[in-house]
């Protein structure tokens, strides 16, 4: 599988809203048939769920069926959907089945290289290496650039092969030609598979700085610097959707005595000591420090950020990425040194710090509660005000939409029944998901017919998505008051969803400023560097969400900014959702 990943992604995939469902038909098929109304082609994927009680073979003939009788009601084109239907089999251990719809997938589009990685990779899952190799290799010479393909192909005719992990890289120095070459091979690719690389920076500042990294390049660069540099190229075309996986491999592979040795969080431009683990008695919880090293904190944060990717000109989720990973940032910035000196505020002399011991990243807020799970509902002891958690949107049609659907159907019976009067909904956290599981709540909150899509672009798309229709709202929409809270970490198909709270007025949104909008450089494309072998993400399609008004290059802005103190973070107070529930008792 060579172009998926889930986090973080906004995969379009086609739903049916509103259909109807015929049971008892021969074998106890289960059809899903178009409205007449509606002009929107059935998910020939939701058919096959549907059908998920039937033995795979049955299910693979209902496809052929549908498709030779009635070859335009279904999506018969949409190939992910498809493709997600077969891993979503695969990885709930059902290898045969899933072998079956990728051998399904390699007879109806045989020119697709994608597909016979895919059944290569499920036939290896089964131990049948003679026809994972086959397929392997089917798909290697199709797709020339399938790295992942190739490497399989090597490992099967190399039995014992062992690859060289990241962490054993971490000093490894290639040549400097090697280097340069890798830096000419990112910027291509960025600008071949990118749709949008050059929106948010110019083609001479993009070209000026793999120029600059190029000069940079010495004979003594190792593994883990040259990973550094390449994170700033992919972070300056300012896309979510584009990275080198967040900062986990670099963390993973940064050996435990050189990280920053002390647990810190910034807030609002100042980082103050949250747990000084092996340095207690030399710095205290709470104390700020102002450089490190002898770099001013300021300075320190425009490196760090120039290498963390985020949409547009937005740094609030560049906030929220370093708190998360600051001890290893910290690090990468300072090119690895062996002892760490800071100056604290309030003390005279600097301090040298004992090396860290413990390997400690700070995820979540304390906080912010939650109930443990993606989607909570809770009534608040008035009675008359609720709070609605939606901390992910990665509900798909291919795999469990039906439960998200299901949850929102039944909150929203239990919203009406309570006569619930303020709903706060919480996206904090929610990095995005399916365009199915936004307009599914926007059609129980809007009051009025709407349009999520004003542009839906991707290579070999040909059928309009379903955000690109009208979405009618449903008969029983909210009638109460609604609070959308939101932060920097909200991504993707929740900067759509909140473009279209914003444009519509649907409420009041309180918290910082989204790290997402109306438009979206989504999908992502895995591409790997021919020396090095660094890996990376790149966006490889367009959707924009119908609020065209608002600005590309800042997130959806809140009515009330509302941030959290040093010493309410310390005291597990949730200043956001106390100050949404302020605004309720007006």
């Amino acid at each position: 599988m060579q172009h998926y990943l889930l986090p973080f992604l906004l995969i379009t995939l086609i739903m049916l809203p509103g259909c109807a469902v015929k049971q008892g038909t021969p074998s106890d098929t289960v059809v899903k048939e178009v409205e007449s109304t509606t002009p929107v082609t059935a998910s020939i994927t939701e058919v096959l769920k549907a059908n998920d009680h039937l033995p795979i073979a049955e299910r693979v003939a209902l496809y052929r069926k549908l498709r030779k009788e009635q070859p335009e009601a279904y999506n018969f084109s949409n190939q992910d959907e498809l493709t997600m239907y077969g891993y979503n089999l695969l990885w709930g251990d059902n290898t045969a089945e899933a072998i079956e719809v990728f051998k399904l997938m390699v007879a109806e589009f045989p020119n697709t290289a994608n597909n016979y990685d895919s059944l290569g990779e499920a036939y290896l899952a089964a131990g049948d290496e003679e026809k994972s190799l086959a397929n392997y290799q089917k798909a290697l010479e199709m797709d020339p650039d399938n790295f992942a393909a190739e490497d399989v192909v090597y490992r099967l005719q190399n039995p014992g092969y062992i690859p060289e992990t990241d962490k054993e890289k971490f000093a490894k120095v290639y040549s400097i030609a090697e280097y340069r070459a890798d830096l000419d091979q990112l910027a291509a690719r960025l600008l071949k598979v990118h749709p949008n690389a050059l929106k948010f920076i110019s083609a001479e500042d993009f070209h000026s700085l793999i120029e600059e990294k190029k000069a940079l390049v010495t004979e003594q660069m190792t593994y883990a610097e040259f990973r550094w540099h390449c994170a700033e190229v992919i972070a300056s075309v300012n896309c979510a959707h584009t990275s080198m996986g967040r900062f986990r491999l670099e963390s993973d592979m940064l050996p435990t005595p050189l990280r920053f040795p002390i647990q810190t969080r910034l807030i609002d431009g100042q980082l103050f000591v949250l747990d000084p683990m092996s340095n207690e008695g030399l710095v205290a919880i709470k104390d700020e420090i102002l450089s490190i090293n002898g770099v001013p904190v300021e300075d320190l944060l425009k490196d760090i950020y120039r290498r963390i990717p985020s949409q547009g000109y937005i740094e609030t989720t560049k906030r929220h990425e370093f708190n998360f990973w600051g001890t290893g940032m910290i690090a990468y910035a300072l090119n690895f040194p062996k002892t760490y000196e800071v100056t604290v505020k309030g003390k005279e002399s600097s301090i040298t710090l004992k090396p860290a011991e413990t390997v400690r990243n700070h995820f979540g807020n304390p906080a912010i509660k939650g109930c443990g799970e993606p989607l909570c509902y809770e009534v608040m002891e008035d009675g008359k005000s609720a709070v609605l958690t939606i901390q992910s949107f990665n509900f798909y049609a291919w795999n469990n939409l039906d439960v998200y659907e299901s949850f929102m159907d039944e909150t929203f019976r239990k919203i009406t029944a309570g006569g619930i009067e303020h709903l706060i909904i919480d996206l904090r956290y929610n990095g995005g998901g399916s365009s199915e599981s936004s307009i599914y709540l926007l059609r129980h909150l809007m009051k009025q017919p709407f349009t999520y899509y004003s542009r839906a672009e991707s290579e070999g798309k040909r059928e309009k998505a379903t955000g690109e229709y009208v979405q009618q709202p449903f008969d029983t929409t909210y009638q109460g008051k609604l609070y959308f809270l939101i932060d920097g970490i909200g991504n993707s198909t929740t900067g759509h969803f909140m473009s279209l709270a914003k444009k519509w007025k649907l409420g009041t949104i309180v918290g910082e400023e989204l790290g997402s909008n109306q438009f979206c450089s989504a999908g992502q494309t895995v591409c790997r560097l021919s020396n090095s072998k660094v890996l990376y993400y790149v966006a490889n399609n367009t959707h924009v969400s119908t609020a065209t008004s608002l600005p590309d290059e800042t997130g959806i802005l809140p009515d009330h900014y509302v941030s959290q103190s040093i010493d309410d973070y310390l005291d597990k107070v949730d200043t956001v959702l106390e100050f949404a529930i302020g605004l309720t008792r007006e």
